[in-house]
Order: C-alpha cells, then sequence, then structure tokens
C-alpha cells in the first residue's frame, strides 16, 4: 500500500486544536512579566507575543510555547540531573501524535514577502502551532483528511523580527480570523524560549520521520521523547545548529503503534538520524558546507538518534539507533 492509499489517519476527528488551546495562550499573556515575555497589539488589532526579540524571554516561556504549539494535545516538561552526561533534558508525551505533532507544532506553513511588499527588507518565517490546520495551505491536510475550524488561532514564527503587516493579513486571511482572534507568538532560535520550543519538536521530527517513510500515520497510537537543552547561542546559525544537535544526536523516541511487527520493526531501523550520509558532524557545519540551503541536506538526518516503536497489537517492542552524547558534550562543552 503506498502513503496516497493510507486511510486519513483524523479522517473524522472532531477535536479542535485552536479552541482546545485557549488557556495556554491566556496563560502565556497573564503570566508574561513572569515569564519574561512582551504582548502587544499591532496596527491591526493581532496580539503579538515577544518572546525573545525585545523581551529577554525564558526556559519558562519556551515550555508553554512548545505545548502551545501541540495544541495542548501534548505535554513538554524540564527534566534536571546530569542523565548521560548533561544537566537538562526536556520530555515530551502527547496520546493524539498525529494531530499534536503534524496538524499543529510542524513548522510547515511557508510565510513569505518580498521587499517591496515589506516596504523594506523581505520576511520570510514557516509557521508552526494550531493556526497552521485553519489555513490548511499544506497538501499534508489533505493527506490527514481534516482540518481545524475555530474563531480565535494562534501561530508560532521563530524570527528575530515582527512579521510585517502583509504576513499578518495574510495570515488572518488565509485563516478567516478576525484580527482581535489571532495571537503571533515570536522565539527567535537565539533565545531562550526559541532554544527551547525548537528542541521541544523531538516528537514532532520523529512524527515527520515516520510520515517521510510512508508508515500509516492512523497506526501511529501514542509518543513520549526527550532530549538534552542546550544553552542558546546568540549566533542565528549556531543557535540552529545547537536545537537541529540535540535532537538528532540526543533525541529519544519511543512510538507505540498498531499493525505488524515486520512494519514496527522496520520503522524502528529506518527511522533513527544515523541512517544519513550526513551523520556524524554538527548540524551547523553541515548546513554551512551545503551553503545555507537546507535543500541540499540529506533529509533522512532530520530524525531523533534513538528510537523504541512498540506494537500494541503484539506486545513486542523493536530498537534502533543510539545516542550521541559525546559529540554534543564536544560542541557545547568547555570543562571549568
Amino acid at each position: 500500500m503506498s502513503m496516497s492509499e493510507h486511510p486519513a489517519a483524523l479522517a473524522g476527528c472532531s477535536l479542535s486544536l485552536n479552541a482546545h488551546v485557549q488557556p495556554w495562550v491566556e496563560r502565556l499573556v497573564a503570566e508574561a512579566d513572569a515569564l519574561r515575555v512582551q504582548v502587544r497589539r499591532d496596527e491591526s488589532g493581532a496580539r503579538i507575543v515577544d518572546a525573545g526579540i525585545a523581551a529577554p524571554g525564558s526556559v519558562a516561556a519556551g515550555l508553554l510555547v512548545g505545548e502551545i504549539c501541540l495544541g495542548g494535545f501534548g505535554s513538554v516538561a524540564l527534566k534536571t540531573g546530569a542523565s548521560d552526561g548533561w544537566p537538562s533534558w526536556l520530555e515530551v508525551a502527547s496520546s493524539q501524535p498525529v494531530l499534536a505533532c503534524l496538524a499543529s507544532q510542524y513548522a510547515g506553513w511557508s510565510l513569505a514577502a518580498s521587499k517591496e511588499e515589506t516596504g523594506g527588507k523581505k520576511f520570510f518565517s514557516l509557521g508552526s502551532g494550531p493556526a497552521r490546520a485553519l489555513a490548511a495551505k499544506e497538501k499534508l491536510y489533505a493527506e490527514l483528511g481534516w482540518r481545524d475550524r475555530a474563531e480565535r488561532g494562534v501561530i508560532v514564527l521563530e524570527v528575530d523580527r515582527a512579521p510585517p503587516p502583509v504576513i499578518v493579513q495574510k495570515i488572518l486571511r488565509d485563516c478567516g480570523l478576525p484580527p482581535e482572534g489571532l495571537t503571533i507568538v515570536l522565539t527567535p532560535t537565539s533565545s531562550a524560549a526559541g532554544t527551547t520550543q525548537v528542541v521541544a519538536r523531538v516528537l514532532e521530527v520523529a512524527l515527520h520521520k515516520t510520515h517521510e517513510l510512508g508508515f500509516r500515520l492512523d497506526h501511529v497510537v501514542d509518543g513520549v521523547a526527550s532530549a538534552p537543552l542546550p544553552a542558546p547561542s546568540p549566533d542565528g546559525v549556531e543557535a540552529m545548529g545547537r536545537t537541529n544537535d540535540a535532537i538528532l544526536y540526543g533525541g529519544r523516541v519511543h512510538l507505540s503503534v498498531r499493525g505488524s511487527d515486520e512494519a514496527a520493526r522496520a520503522l524502528a531501523a529506518q527511522l533513527p538520524s544515523r541512517n544519513s550520509k550526513d551523520y556524524g558532524r554538527s548540524f551547523a557545519e553541515i548546513f554551512k558546507a551545503v551553503e545555507y540551503d537546507f535543500y541540499k541536506i540529506d533529509p533522512a538526518l532530520f530524525a531523533p538518534a534513538e528510537v523504541w516503536v512498540s506494537n500494541l497489537d503484539s506486545g513486542s517492542s523493536f530498537h534502533g539507533g543510539a545516542l550521541n552524547m559525546e559529540l554534543l558534550r564536544g560542541l557545547w562543552l568547555k570543562e571549568a
């Protein structure tokens, strides 16, 4: 059976990401001072939450933004203690992994504007979070057989400046929202909140690779994951490299699935990042080597380091990959 012939994983789903997540969004706004974020309305009336540009932001803000990206259908928690030689880890879990990770958290909505459209500097960002499912611009939603409907929405942009009015208007138009119903959260990767919310995508990275491998998404039942949390780097490329490395070399994922042992075993074998020809170098080094062109990087690299797949129909579990904490410590750690 080809991927296109798989039953739509979310067909008949009556859940709303954007309606469900609103308490998390309101908590981010209500606790803005404690989380070190800033909230304002732009000229259209849309709500802008700065979690790391002019505002300092925080790891706590990043944890909450991570849960917002999951539509509130997943948890993101900080675990401390020198596990596997690193002091801080994120733990992510979802019992609605396809809805939370692919329909919501995945950064798949391309939002771009030219210099002419912005009246100055061109703008580009990949939108993530629940509002993607209102616009449903990606072919992924047709494959899932679902899109969201809600009167309010939230989107997260990994950018170092606020979106220009033309982008805000595009989001409002494509999502069918009034300005007062839209919240845009800004989290540059070089900030504490930005680094945290990107590393919190460790489960989503596994779900995306699972989809790319052609595994039936309607057979993915549950997911838990963890990854080490590095210090954010003030350099944008280095910051992006660290968040990717955290998942590629330190990400652990446990998926619970249904179906055959053959399919579960194949998933555990094929999913880990070490299957990539680019495995073994820092992401920043790889990115520079391909002249900053993502599309020249082997897609197989974008995966967690270590994977367990448990088949609920048979009770069998399969393991593939391994952490490479030695590489991460070499990149991140300097002894005192």
